[in-house]
């Protein structure tokens, strides 16, 4: 492994401390260039985990309890296969003297390409939010659509924000400063999992420290999980007086503010914050404090004094309500050309919203705002010195200078990509447009705030681990540009939010790569590879929900 001294690291103008801490103590500073990263066992790997998780948690996402199986768990089975592919695939060198000379096994199985098949397996554990509109279109609204637009249009959102994520990286990836806390995670389980240690006298090493966690976490999420369902939410306050509706708002974890509620499960301890042992402790404070805040005085103070008729209401829930709080028959105020009927709405009267739904409505736009606020406040100064560096020689951290080795990926490759992209979607919406209802202005103006807001959250997110989202915004500014149209409001959003959330997942891949020292290129080649593969991997479960 090649290493670089500290000496060494100041002769070539390197910092060689990280300016983050954990990332100092964390990520190795050596790498070795001659590792091979595209391999036939990382082709197959990563592909097979992207194919089994995504068809699995995408077929089961339609469940009232959907099955959900994480990335962790293709990351943790893939080594024993890994090493075992390693030992009884052929060693034997095709084309031998040719300059497409290959072998399917050139060596044994190493970090860098356990690295890429977990992108890889990452990129299929989750669900696409497209799904949103199809279900909406085929069960809410009794219409028809057709494959091809389907299919357009779930791609078109999983590869979109790939076209401008490479055009941040100098501001996201490359600084030390943007360090990306979900990612040492992700870093320490590679080096436990790959590095051989001498276990210290009296201690354990990463290996033994990780299976005793594994052991220990597995037996503790048996009981919640699947023994005891009840644990999720233990609401013994609710006991005391089962009949009383005010004590079921106090107590009720699942329906109410939750007070005195116990979640045993980790899943439930982690909802309101992600991961809390990847976050930095400020931002876990930050979070339960603005939640105490919310959930404990605002939402309170709002239903008790009946704000806007808050009493007509549940205190917490996420569905449409009419005046005399009986449900909103949606169906009811849309004609049959797919639109708003104004004329059936006023007959209807207002939707109206529950206090907790309402108050997340009014807080995602303040969160906004404050995000643009912060980052030009606290980050300002060091995004203008990033722009000038851009034009200039700047001092790197040791990993930064350690990737110069490698061939870096030019702008103009995801200029491409996002171009074809744009164009894709402009095509689907306009060809299709008695379905899909979005205007061409509406998919630029959709790419133009997501693309806006990119930097801004992609700060908040690589050093809090939280990430604002633009799920209310972009809801509100269609609504109010476009208005009447359902179908159109739900890919505006779509396009405006998942694109921007998808530019961050790259990202933080991107980093992921940069701390493990992945050839850029490679990293591209795998994560293009996967953006073209996702026609494959959603056809299955496409096609069973449009022909259901």
């Amino acid at each position: 492994m090649a290493e670089i001294g500290e000496v060494a690291a100041m002769e070539a103008g390197v910092s060689y401390e990280c300016p983050i801490k954990q990332v100092d103590v964390t990520v190795p500073k050596t790498d070795d260039p001659t590792i091979p990263v595209l391999t036939f066992r990382m082709w197959v790997l990563g592909l097979s985990s992207c194919i089994v998780l995504s068809f699995v948690n995408q077929f089961f996402w339609y469940r009232s309890q959907p099955l959900i199986i994480s990335s962790i768990s293709a990351q943790i089975a893939v080594v024993p296969i890994g090493h075992f592919m390693a030992k009884k695939i052929t060693k034997r060198v095709f084309l031998k003297g040719s300059r497409w000379e290959f072998t399917l096994n050139p060596g044994p199985f190493n970090v860098k390409e356990h690295v890429l098949i977990t992108i890889f397996a990452n990129s299929g554990a989750g669900t696409v939010y497209a799904t949103h509109i199809l279900t909406a279109v085929k069960l809410l609204y009794k219409r028809n659509l057709t494959f091809i637009p389907a299919l357009l249009v779930m791609i078109t959102t999983q590869v979109l924000g790939f076209g401008w994520a490479g055009l941040f990286r100098k501001f996201l990836v490359e600084p030390g400063e943007m360090w990306w806390p979900s990612n040492l995670v992700q870093v320490s389980l590679f080096r436990a999992l790959h590095e051989k240690e001498k276990r210290p006298k009296g201690g354990t090493t990463r290996t033994q420290f990780f299976l005793i966690v594994f052991i220990c976490s597995f037996t503790y999420y048996v009981a919640p999980g699947y023994l005891i369902n009840m644990l999720t939410s233990f609401s013994w306050v609710c006991w005391l007086a089962p009949k009383s509706i005010l004590v079921q708002q106090l107590g009720s974890g699942l329906e109410g503010l939750g007070i005195g509620s116990i979640g045993l499960d980790w899943s439930t301890i982690s909802s309101y914050l992600g991961s809390p042992l990847a976050s930095p402790w400020f931002a876990t404070a930050n979070v339960a404090l603005g939640f105490c805040l919310v959930m404990y005085v605002m939402t309170p103070a709002t239903y008790w004094r009946n704000v806007y008729n808050a009493k007509n209401f549940p205190l917490y829930s996420e569905k449409l309500f009419m005046s005399n709080g009986s449900r909103y028959n949606i169906l009811s105020i849309i004609d049959s050309n797919f639109h708003l009927s104004k004329e059936q709405y006023v007959k209807s009267g207002p939707l109206n919203m529950s206090t907790f739904f309402a108050m997340t409505y009014g807080l995602g736009f303040a969160t906004l705002s404050a995000t643009i606020v912060h980052v030009a406040l606290f980050n300002g100064s060091e995004l203008w010195k990033q722009t000038k560096g851009a034009f200039g020689e700047k001092k790197m951290d040791i990993h930064t200078w350690l990737m110069k080795k490698y061939k870096s990926v030019p702008n103009w490759w995801f200029f491409v990509i996002l171009v074809v992209n744009i164009a894709a979607i402009i095509f689907a919406c306009e060809y299709y447009n008695d379905i899909l209802q979005l205007p061409w202005w509406g998919v630029l103006l959709a790419c133009a705030i997501a693309f806006f807001f990119t930097l801004p959250i992609g700060i908040i997110t690589a050093t809090t681990n939280q990430t604002p989202g633009l799920n209310i915004v972009t809801e509100y500014v269609m609504g109010y540009m476009y208005p009447g149209r359902p179908v159109a409001n739900m890919c505006f959003k779509v396009y405006g939010y998942i694109s921007m959330t998808q530019a961050l997942t790259f990202l933080a891949d991107f980093k992921l790569g940069h701390y493990m020292k992945i050839p850029p290129r490679s990293m591209f080649m795998a994560q293009v590879s996967f953006d073209s593969f996702t026609v494959s991997r959603l056809i299955i479960p496409l096609y069973i929900k449009v022909n259901s």
